[in-house]
């Protein structure tokens, strides 16, 4: 990433949602109209919706609530935390540091210039307005150990927010939440490890908040329809809801690494956005419809066949749709 300092300088100004005339801001940071022009266009090149307002400066349309490492930590215990306001992805800062993480661990950012989604989609992520969160985790157990934990995150992150939502997200097989009918959040797992030994994950959460179509600079490489917690929820504190997550995944994947998944499945069935419902599976170039019918213990899809037949299906290239 080029230099952030100046841009985030401008960021700490103009999170008041006031006018800041071009010349107010250059005498504050030391340069030039000119040069404050240059870097509102980087702003605005990270997703900030910043207004000019003719013959008086610039100006967000909303407040920011930023995250702040110290507000995170007064609320958790003996866990590492990182904000990095600018980061080409977090999976990708962690996965760099594997080595000298400890479980709990967590990474989270304003702004990603390379999020990922899975199977290395872009993950869109515009600066300030969602939350984008990477956690380190160690299972003793091996890779095999891992069966269901996206699942198992889906899970906690969407109690979390139904805390504040009033019940209104929903998990969606294998790694999204769902918000009246709506992507609101994706989960992508990482995992590094060899048979025989310990599995080492990094496991990844964007939540739209408080998105919307002038924050994305190319709304349209988004392909199906999302929401932002926003649309239910109007004051989100984001350093409470971050440790609040951060807080039930660290419990919940300590239940995880000694039970699997079984504990889980009940909570997973309240939360089921498409439980007996018509969808199809897209598995490769072939598409299986059916009545959704839940998980096993295994975390694999149940979909019951017009014969009657419930199949189980797993597998990374597998994507679940509504079919109505």
């Amino acid at each position: 990433m080029k230099e952030t300092n100046i841009p985030l300088q401008l960021i700490d100004i103009l999170a008041d949602a006031q006018v800041h005339s071009g010349e107010q801001l250059g005498e504050q940071l030391g340069m030039t109209r000119s040069a404050i022009n240059k870097h509102i266009k980087t702003l605005r090149s990270w997703g900030l919706n910043i207004e000019t307002i003719a013959g008086k400066g610039y100006k967000l349309p909303y407040q920011i609530n930023l995250l702040s490492e110290e507000a995170i930590k007064k609320q958790i215990d003996s866990v590492n935390i990182i904000v990095e306001p600018v980061i080409d992805s977090t999976n990708q800062y962690m996965l760099e540091r594997i080595a000298e993480l400890k479980s709990g661990d967590t990474c989270l950012a304003e702004y990603q210039s390379a999020g990922r989604g899975r199977r290395g989609r872009q993950w869109i992520s515009p600066f300030g307005c969602n939350l984008y969160l990477s956690m380190y985790w160690k299972l003793e157990q091996g890779p095999a150990a891992a069966v269901g934990l996206s699942l198992v995150v889906g899970i906690v992150i969407a109690e979390v927010l139904n805390r504040i939502s009033q019940e209104k997200v929903k998990v969606k097989w294998p790694n999204d939440l769902y918000m009246n009918d709506k992507k609101l959040a994706g989960i992508l797992v990482e995992l590094t490890g060899k048979t025989g030994d310990a599995a080492h994950i990094i496991i990844g959460v964007g939540i739209n908040i408080g998105m919307n179509n002038n924050n994305i600079e190319s709304s349209k490489s988004i392909t199906q329809e999302w929401s932002s917690l926003r649309d239910e929820v109007e004051n989100i504190e984001r350093n409470e809801l971050s440790a609040n997550i951060i807080k039930s995944l660290r419990e919940s994947l300590v239940i995880f690494e000694h039970e699997g998944l079984k504990p889980f499945l009940e909570r997973w069935f309240k939360l089921d956005n498409f439980l007996n419902r018509p969808v199809k599976l897209l598995i490769g170039n072939d598409i299986i419809t059916g009545i959704e019918r839940g998980v096993n213990d295994q975390g694999a899809l149940l979909l019951q066949k017009d014969n009657g037949e419930i199949i189980p299906y797993i597998g990374g290239e597998i994507s679940l749709r509504p079919n109505e």
